[in-house]
């Protein structure tokens, strides 16, 4: 039997998602901080109400990708279970909670007799595309609401029945039931991949685009819109690496080990593990084993690929971690800027001078001293959901990107006799 086409074309899909999201901005640009606790809340609630459905949904999205010959890694990214919904309603009840910044700061006042704010408005409608991860639909929806703006969303074929359950069963009705719009968060139904290429090639009805996945993918889809005007917050790729100083502590440089790897499958997971050239012999061969113990495999010099050769991206050897001597601190934390992507690395060390050599050197997102790099993550580091990680090297939000940084800023210059920038109405 042959499969009816679909006759309708990604840019007239895309369009339509942008154009119902647009109009719906002004009204959630304008929501009131109860309302849009309440969209939280109602998310939250949800999630357990409509568990059965979302997972029936997800359980028809894990089969199908089994069938197709996905690995483990990439199961565990697309797998929902009743504890990672309960962990989503619990992040989205604690945002709910937090307080918003206020719209207005007071920069100055000047001796002119003005007053110079310093004022945050919402972008208006943001675009997200991400492969087969259904927990960023709440995540991502979840920050777009507590900042106010619109969204598109897109993902792959992988998650889309998983996806469209979340969007049905849980945030359209939160919105609603809290007095917004529901189509202030749409979801790109069709899973075709031209339908990501299209959501980057529209400045003026979608001027930001989140782009989270695989790296050949981001990187695609960022040089599109980078053609096309539009901005992107995205990492095309990760790993984290873990540098195990002359004066780290044996038995915590293997806690570390071992907690940097609960997850295969996450971008910030232990990838690269650097050792002290005094400590290779010492170390290494206990390393090496802790690694086998849990079922993973070390990369040894020489090696064959890259340093920083992302694991979790590599279909079939997630259980894979790179081991390479390093001289020193500096020297570990400049490798790690040359040869990674600058998503995140960490130093394990008794000794203070050492760790601020490397803090002081390393470039990246995010830099720890006897901390698991797997903390660079919006609800364990900032304790709200992340729209995705930015690892950019310009200025802009960079590391875990959260509801605080999905926004423009303006300069509002008034009398200094009004009341504006001061709180008032």
């Amino acid at each position: 039997m042959t499969a009816t086409p679909l006759v309708t074309d990604p840019a007239t899909i895309v369009t339509d998602c942008g154009r119902r999201a647009a109009a719906a901005a002004p009204r959630m640009a304008a929501a009131a901080d109860h309302e849009v606790s309440a969209a939280l809340r109602g998310m939250a609630a949800l999630l357990a109400e409509t568990a059965d459905t979302v997972l029936i949904a997800n359980a028809a999205d894990v089969e199908a990708a089994e069938r197709a010959g996905t690995t483990g890694a990439l199961l565990d990214r697309l797998r929902l279970d009743r504890a990672r919904l309960d962990a989503m309603a619990e992040s989205l009840l604690d945002l709910a909670d937090v307080p918003s910044p206020p719209t207005d700061t007071v920069l100055e006042e000047r001796p002119d007799g003005l007053r110079l704010i310093e004022r945050r408005r919402p972008v208006g409608v943001i675009g997200a595309n991400f492969e087969a991860r259904p927990n960023v639909v709440v995540d991502v929806a979840s920050q777009l609401i507590k900042s106010r703006n619109a969204g598109v969303l897109r993902t792959g074929g992988a998650a889309l029945a998983s996806a469209t359950a979340l969007m049905e069963a849980v945030v359209a009705p939160a919105l609603a039931g809290a007095g917004l719009d529901p189509d202030a968060v749409v979801l790109v139904t069709d899973p075709r991949r031209e339908c990501a290429v299209e959501l980057v090639r529209r400045p003026g009805l979608i001027p930001l685009v989140i782009l989270r996945g695989s790296g050949d993918t981001t990187r695609s889809l960022g040089l599109e819109a980078a053609q096309h005007g539009v901005r992107t917050l995205a990492h095309a790729d990760g790993g984290g690496v873990l540098y195990v100083d002359r004066a780290a502590p044996a038995e915590l440089a293997r806690t570390l080990v071992t907690s940097s790897l609960d997850r295969l499958g996450v971008c910030n997971r232990l990838n690269l593990l650097l050792v002290d050239r005094h400590r290779w012999d010492d170390l290494v061969p206990g390393l090496v084993e802790l690694l086998d113990t849990h079922g993973l495999k070390a990369s040894l010099p020489p090696h064959e690929h890259a340093l920083g050769h992302e694991w979790a991206l590599d279909d079939g050897h997630e259980g894979t971690v790179t081991l390479a001597p390093a001289d020193g601190p500096g020297d570990a934390a400049t490798i790690a800027n040359r040869e990674t992507s600058g998503l995140a690395a960490a130093i394990v060390t008794a000794d203070e001078a050492s760790a601020r050599e490397f803090l002081d050197t390393y470039a990246g997102t995010g830099a720890f001293w006897n901390a698991t790099t797997r903390l660079l993550d919006g609800v364990k580091l900032r304790r709200v959901p992340e729209t995705g990680i930015n690892v950019d090297h310009v200025p802009g939000p960079r590391g875990p990107v959260v509801y605080t940084d999905l926004c423009l800023r303006q300069y509002v210059v008034v009398p200094a006799s009004t009341t504006i920038g001061r709180g008032a109405p």
